[in-house]
């Protein structure tokens, strides 16, 4: 399936601010760059930074005045469908090293404060399994609800108000998986099916080898949805994170299903 992507961002900025971008699909792992454009203007300084796992390369710059971006892309996602129910966990000695760490609790996601209810509610099962029982489970008792949490809420807050926005839904996913010791992890993502069409977050969890895309909200699948970057929680994701203070302007994300659009050769 192709992907047409667009993303633009408007902000005012007071005074001369860095700031780092994450908005770009990165190449690879069960997606492929058809054609890019990203148009940031005429900033002070430009320059990429190495990202999570590979999975993408942000963009660290200096802007002063105001700050936009625009990003157009065709992306052609060969992720197949699975379902995580008959996927087996990893054995933890089995686990690569750069799989261990997303075992772990991190800022938004108190995994330790879970394990009690984790084997209560989710004991009998294992694996895979137990990822799609939570996964139900989430998707069953919360309710999305746009504005109900703040860059200061975590799993911890979501779990206890069952509602929340995309973000909220993928921490307490992986909280509960990490206090199963099932390694897990964030990823943002463009995606159809996204209402409102924003840039999305899911869950991504570690089993039979390889690493699973997860969306408690029940908005998309892995098949419609282009990976842009990863992390341990929203902290490690966001589209944008500025080092002094600025001011929204406009912001506007689409994502649409392609036809079979002729790829220009470079």
């Amino acid at each position: 399936m192709k992907l047409e992507i667009s993303a633009s961002l408007n902000y005012r900025l007071p005074e001369p601010v860095d700031v780092m971008l994450q908005i770009e699909a990165a190449d690879g792992h069960g997606q492929r760059i058809l054609r890019a454009a990203l148009d940031l203007g005429r900033p002070e300084y430009l320059a990429r930074i190495p990202a999570s796992d590979g999975i993408c390369e942000p963009v660290w710059l200096r802007s002063a005045g105001e700050l936009r971006a625009a990003y157009r892309a065709l992306v052609d996602i060969d992720r197949p469908r699975i379902d995580v129910r008959g996927l087996d966990a990893v054995p933890l000695h089995r686990l690569p090293a750069a799989v261990v760490p997303y075992l772990n609790e991190s800022r938004y996601c108190p995994s330790n404060k879970f394990h009690a209810f984790v084997e209560r509610r989710f004991g009998e099962h294992e694996g895979g399994a137990k990822i799609a029982r939570m996964r139900d489970w989430i998707e069953s008792r919360f309710t999305y609800a746009s504005g109900s949490s703040n860059s200061e809420t975590g799993a911890l807050d979501s779990f206890v108000e069952r509602r929340g926005v995309c973000r909220d839904y993928a921490h307490v996913m992986i909280a509960l998986a990490r206090a199963a010791h099932i390694p897990a992890r964030m990823a943002s993502v463009y995606a159809l099916g996204v209402d409102p069409q924003d840039f999305h977050a899911v869950a991504e969890i570690y089993l039979d080898g390889d690493w699973h895309m997860v969306d408690a909200t029940g908005m998309t699948c892995p098949t419609e949805a282009a990976r842009i970057c990863v992390g341990r929680d929203a902290a490690d994701i966001a589209f944008l994170t500025a080092y002094r203070e600025i001011e929204f302007v406009s912001q506007d994300v689409q994502v649409k299903r392609a036809g079979d659009i002729p790829v220009r050769q470079a």
